[in-house]
Parts: structure tokens; sequence; C-alpha cells
């Protein structure tokens, strides 16, 4: 039997019909943009989750996400599907790699069962629990410390400018008040000739109510020192985020001095299985406490070791071996947070699903890859339907049946352009194919150079005292398996000798639903400009040129129903928030009026709708285009202009900054061009990711002119195509985390085939 899909047109789909094999894996390929998401995931995962909500009672139904119909004719026989992808679980300081797998559970009722002395039943060993957690840190490993004496001027008094130094603190702000108005204290004194009792209710007071306060203090209103309030109000909350470049020049976090960074208090800690606490356990290595867990003979023990041997394998045989159980999941790749859900669902009883993977190769060396291949037959195995997006070579080859979509991306994609075996798309003339069969030679002619970076000692994280050096104006690859070191190295580097460096990471860039490849381009005003000056109105007897503002969605122009978003959020509380696309405005974000008003026969809302091959095109001469062609140089000319940044991938969302920084570094000529500038270092983490092989050739073309341009390139990365036209590479590992941190290879391709050390050596070669 096979899943059906008839008619699906969302996004850029073209009336796209298939049928899909169950109980198979099918991988998904194509260029980026080509359509891949928009019918895995915006059209199979959306309507199985719909029609899945649908199965509830009305009651229940009221309480759940309303999810709009996505655009397809019909779909016939749809498993329940679930979506495994990158997106982090939420960055909660209390939430671990533990946690998060439940097997910190099993790990609580194992030390409740048969630790010794006996301290306590489950909730005793949970640090999340006011009987369990650290009184001095209250669970989270950390402590805050702020120093007062960066928030407050002692040489002042309460009347003096400036003697709070916080926003919202400041001389005359109602905060302010709070103490100058509270009739407490004499406001022309200095701070540093406070009594000792005038000092401790200044900084240190709980929040209480006055006896008998001025008349100009508000009559609800409690006084509270500045410490107390600082945490509370301010450290803890969402204003302590807007200002945390200000909260950072007067705080500091450091490890908690009481449980040393377990979370736990000592009572727990007494508690032990063969001579190890519950925060001994997990601050190992999943690996290492897959060891101490099989270890373990107490017969009560039985069940629970099961059960954790389980999991904890799961985690081993996909490659995560080297993740602490303790890890925060906020520092966790996209990738790792990827593998394990996967792990998770290998282990669930569950069957005849349909699972949704996107792009699990990413950040895996090809050592790794084969671990991951034998995760994914697991959960085939088990009777499941898996469908992959994918570039990687290894998980293309692996699939039981293939879906090439393109032709190109945006609005030239959409269409499916192969179905078959993998052996059949290596005989075909598509794009994917053409490329599977290209086999990218090694370079025989690599830089030279003349200067070096030197490196020494490095001991960061897991390095094992590093000594290197690494070649400057040449094009240096980082290699190694996930959690060998290789970000720990570049972090080292960038502290210590790579200051001038610019670091191009997958990092969000302050992205929000506002924010475009325009407006971080820096186009969009001079388009707003250009519609002020010359858009003519659909009513031609309007004299007036209309503002600039009138064309932007973040002011006069925006729709009044959606406030230029283009979206309705509807906000789910302890769920994921809703977007469905406004219905006044249709997604295009702008009113009426701003919508009246055209140039060269296009509204504001389509022009800024254009991709940016097509905007090159329509804006022929203007001054902006060097811009855009440093967006198409890095492989986005597929992205519209007014592309929510929310909606990139994290690969997208590198190459826009990496456009950003080209552009402007760039020399400006006099003919109008830009030519690429030199002396720049940079380091760029993983620029495959997510790129088709077509893209990755493509990457590997700009990669060699800032080369040639005399920049010096670090690349962290795993892809073959990129590592074989590498001038120098320095390999690390040999493991992930405590088994890696070791310098395993440095040198040229042609010395990497005979080093008896390197493991991507095999791969290569």
């Amino acid at each position: 039997m096979n899943i059906t899909i008839v008619g699906a047109t969302e996004n850029n789909l073209k009336n796209v019909s298939l049928e899909i094999p169950k109980h198979k894996i099918t991988v998904f390929t194509g260029v980026s943009g080509s359509g891949k998401s928009s019918l895995l995931l915006d059209t199979i995962a959306a309507e199985s989750r719909r029609e899945l909500n649908e199965t509830f009672p009305s009651f229940v139904q009221q309480y759940l996400p309303k999810y709009g119909r996505p655009k397809v004719e019909r779909i016939e026989n749809m498993p329940v599907t679930i979506v495994i992808d990158q997106k982090k679980p939420a960055n909660n300081s209390r939430s671990t790699v533990a946690t998060y797998t439940d097997i910190y559970a099993l790990l609580r009722l194992l030390f409740s069962r048969v630790g010794s002395p006996f301290v306590g039943y489950s909730d005793t060993f949970s640090f999340n629990h006011p009987s369990g957690s650290c009184p001095r840190c209250g669970g989270l490993g950390t402590v805050t410390d702020l120093d007062i004496h960066k928030l407050v001027d002692f040489n002042k008094c309460l009347n003096d400018e400036n003697v709070f130094h916080f926003p919202t603190f400041t001389t005359g702000a109602w905060r302010w008040k709070r103490y100058a108005y509270s009739g407490l204290f004499d406001l022309n004194k200095k701070i540093k000739d406070y009594t000792k009792e005038e000092l401790d209710l200044l900084l240190y007071s709980p929040q209480v109510r006055l006896k008998n306060p001025p008349s100009n203090w508000p009559k609800s209103a409690k006084f509270e020192g500045l410490y107390p309030r600082m945490y509370r109000s301010i450290i803890t909350t969402k204003e302590g985020k807007r200002q945390q470049k200000v909260l950072d020049t007067m705080i500091c976090t450091a490890e908690c001095p009481e449980c040393h960074g377990t979370r736990l208090n000592e009572r727990v800690r007494s508690c032990r299985i063969n001579g190890k606490n519950l925060a001994d356990v997990v601050s190992m290595p999943i690996s290492d406490a897959l060891v101490f867990i099989d270890a373990i003979t107490h017969p009560l023990a039985h069940d629970l070791k099961s059960e954790l041997h389980k999991r904890l394998q799961a985690l081993c045989d996909i490659g995560l071996g080297y993740l602490a159980l303790s890890r925060c999941t906020g520092t966790l790749s996209g990738g790792e947070a990827q593998r394990i859900k996967i792990a998770k669902y290998i282990n669930s009883a569950l069957t005849d699903m349909a699972y949704v993977l996107d792009e699990p190769s990413v950040g895996l060396h090809p050592q790794d890859i084969s671990r991951l291949k034998r995760s994914l037959y697991q959960l085939r195995d088990h009777g499941n339907t898996v469908l992959i997006i994918e570039h990687h070579r290894e998980i293309i080859s692996m699939a039981d049946h293939i879906v090439d979509m393109g032709l190109l991306a945006g609005d030239h994609g959409g269409e499916i352009v192969f179905q078959g075996s993998y052996k059949e798309l290596l005989k075909s003339d598509t794009l994917t194919g053409k490329m599977l069969r290209y086999n990218a030679p090694i370079k025989e002619k690599p830089r030279k150079a003349k200067e070096w970076y030197t490196i020494d000692h490095a001991t960061l994280h897991n390095l094992k005292d590093l000594s290197l050096r690494i070649p400057k104006n040449v094009m240096t690859t980082i290699v190694g398996v996930a959690g060998s070191g290789k970000s720990s190295l570049m972090e080292d580097f960038l502290q210590h000798g790579g200051n001038d460096a610019i670091f191009i990471g997958q990092k969000d860039i302050g992205i929000n639903l506002r924010s475009t490849p325009a407006t971080y381009m820096g186009i969009s005003d001079t388009i707003r400009k250009l519609f002020a000056r010359e858009a003519v109105p659909d009513d031609k007897t309007q004299l007036k040129r209309p503002s600039i503002q009138l064309f932007s969605f973040n002011s006069l122009g925006a729709c009044p129903t959606c406030g230029g978003k283009g979206i309705i959020v509807s906000d789910m509380a302890f769920m994921e928030s809703i977007e469905t696309v406004c219905e006044d405005c249709h997604g295009s974000r702008y009113n009426r009026q701003a919508l009246s008003y055209r140039y060269r026969g296009k509204t504001i809302a389509e022009v800024m709708n254009l991709t940016v091959d097509e905007a090159i095109q329509f804006f022929e001469g203007q001054s902006f285009l060097p811009q855009l062609h440093m967006m198409q140089k890095v492989g986005l000319g597929y992205l519209h202009l007014n592309q929510s940044m929310s909606t990139l991938s994290g690969g997208e969302l590198q190459r826009v900054k990496l456009a950003e920084h080209l552009f402007l570094t760039a020399i400006h000529t006099s003919d109008g061009l830009v030519k690429l500038s030199s002396g720049h270092t940079y380091i760029i983490d993983e620029p495959t990711d997510g790129l088709h092989l077509d893209d990755v050739r493509r990457l590997l073309v700009l990669f060699n002119e800032m080369t040639d341009a005399g920049n010096t390139l670090i690349l962290i990365e795993h892809s073959i195509e990129v590592m074989k036209q590498a001038d120098y590479l320095i390999e690390l590992g040999p493991g992930g985390g405590e088994a890696g941190g070791e310098l395993l290879f440095c040198g040229t391709l042609a010395q990497m085939r005979d080093s008896k050390k390197s493991i991507t050596a095999e791969a290569l070669f």
C-alpha cells in the first residue's frame, strides 16, 4: 500500500501528485528551495497533524492548536506523521539531555531503590524539587552575582544624576522614585557615608510596606532593596534579556560553590551506588554511564537496568555517546537535538507511523553517517515509513525509493523530476543524478602558506593541550567526528590571537517575523524611496507624493489587522504558538493605501515578493545591485526579498551573514561593480549544511575566489567535496567528548593519504 498525494500546490509546488511506498525509506532530494519541505512538512505532516486533532472530541479540540488545511486536493492512506526536525528543545536552564530523554526520571528511581544510604524517594533526587535541589543555586548549578559597585555610584547621593547605572533606575525614573520618595534616606547624603543600617536597607531589604510613607509615595507600593529588586524584576525577566548588554557589565555567572555545578544538595549527593552518586553518573559521557549501569548487580535494579540500557545504547548507537547526560539541551547543535529525537523514537512501542526527518546528516563526519544509517534502518524495520529530506550521498544511496525535485529553486522548482531507485537516479539526467555521478577530484596543487597563526597549549573544553599552526591566505578545513573539538579549537583561536577573524556561524542573527533579506542587507529603505519618488498611484488625480513611511510594513503602510506581520500569531500558552496567514492582506503585510501605488507596474508587495534573482533583473541599474549580487554569489538567489528570516534554515542564515560581510568589506569600483577585498580571516562553521551537491560546487567557487583575493579561510566541515578542495587539513579526534580533543593530523591532502592516525583519510581516498 502507498501514501497517495494528489494535487499539492502548497508554496511553490506545481500541482504535485505522487505515490510514496509505506514501510520503506524514501529520500527527497533537490536543490535548496525546490519544494522538498513544502511537500513533506507543509503538506503531508501538516495534513496529518490537522486530521489527528480532528479525531479528538470537540471539548478537547478547543484546547488544541488550530492548523489550516494545506493546499492539496487529497491525501490517501496517510499514517500518523511525526516530524523529527533540528529544532532544539526550549532553551531552559533546567532542561538537560537526561531530563529530555526521561533517563533522569529512571536514574532517580534507581537511586531511590538501591542507593545507599537511603535518603528518600524518587522526587528527592530531582534538582527541580525543593527536597533535592541545592539551596544556594535552587537547582540551576550556577549562581549569578551582581557587582553592586557597577550598579551604584557610592560617591554620589540619590539626588545626583546617574547614581544608579541602569536604564530604568536613572534619576527621575519610576524605579529611582521607589528609593528617593521612600522617606528613608537623606537625598543629599553620599551613599558611601550611609550608616550600616541605611546601607543594608538600601541594598538588602526584602519587600516591606512603609509605616508612615510620604504623600508622594504610591499607596500600593512596597519598598524593596536594590539587590532583591534587581534579581526579582530585572535579572530573571524579559527586561533583563532586553538589557543584556548593560547587565553583562555588572553581573557574572559562575559555578555554584556549594554544589559545584551538580544542582543537587549534599544529602542527595551522599547516596551512592558502587561509589558513585547521581551527580557523578549524569556528569559522565553517555557511553560511560552505560558501563556504570551494566555493572549494577542489585536485584531491585533489574527492570530499571534493562530500560536504562536500552535508552543509553540507542544514544550511543547514533553517535551521541560523547554527550554528558547533564548537558543543557540549549547548548546542543540542531543535528545533536535531532539525533536525540531519533534515538527516542527507536525505542517507541508505536508502529506503522510515518517519520519525517529534515537533513539528519547535518554536522556528521563520514564515520558518524554509518551509525545514523543503522538507526534509520531500525526505525523502518520497526514497521514505520521513513521520509527524509537529504543531500548527503550516503543517505541518498540507502533509500528504498527516491523522489528528486526541481528543476531549480523557488518559482523554478516545485516539480517532481525523478522517481525511482538509487541506481536509476545515477543514470538520470537530473541535476542530482549528474552531481552524484560526478566524483570531485582531489586538489593536486594546493596553495602554499608563507605565514602562519600559532595555537599554543589549547585546553578549552575537551582539547588536550593542543599546539599547532594554521596557515594564512589558504583554505584550511577543520575535520573530525562530531564532538571531537573542532568548534572548541576555533573558539580558543578567537580568544587567543584570532581577534580580528570574522566568525560566521549558524546561530540566530537577531531574527524575528519582521526581519527579511531586504532589511538585513540594507536595501529596503532604497526601495521605499524609489516608490515614494517614482510610484504611480492607481488614482491618477492624486497629486501629493506619498511619504516613504507608507511603503514600510513597520510604519504607515502596515496592514491594520496583522500589524505588518503578514500572519496572525495565536499564543497557545504552554503549547507552540500557531501562525495563520492574515485574511485581510493575504500575507502581503501592507494596507490598501500602500498597495494603491505601482512602480514599473508592480505594487510594493509584489516588488518585495521578488526573488533575489528576479530583483536583479527588475532593478537593473540601481545602486543596491551589489548587495543582491552578493546574495546570488552565496547561492541565495531563490530567496524572496520579503521572506521572513525566521523561516530560513541555519545554513541559509549563515550565508546571508556571509553575503553581508562580503559586501561590507568589498572594494567598490568606479564602474559600480564590487571586488572581494583581501586581508581578512574567515572562520565558517559547516557552510555546506543543507546544500545540494550542485550548491556545494557553487559555494566552493566562491570560497576559492575569496582565497585567491588574499583572504584566509578556515572551514569547519564534514563535506567530502569541500575537503578535496582544501589546501590544508587539521583533523581532531579520535572520538567525541572526552574521547576527542587530540590532534590526529595536520597537513595537505597528499600527506593525509599516508597518515596512519587519520580517520577521515578512509572516506577521502
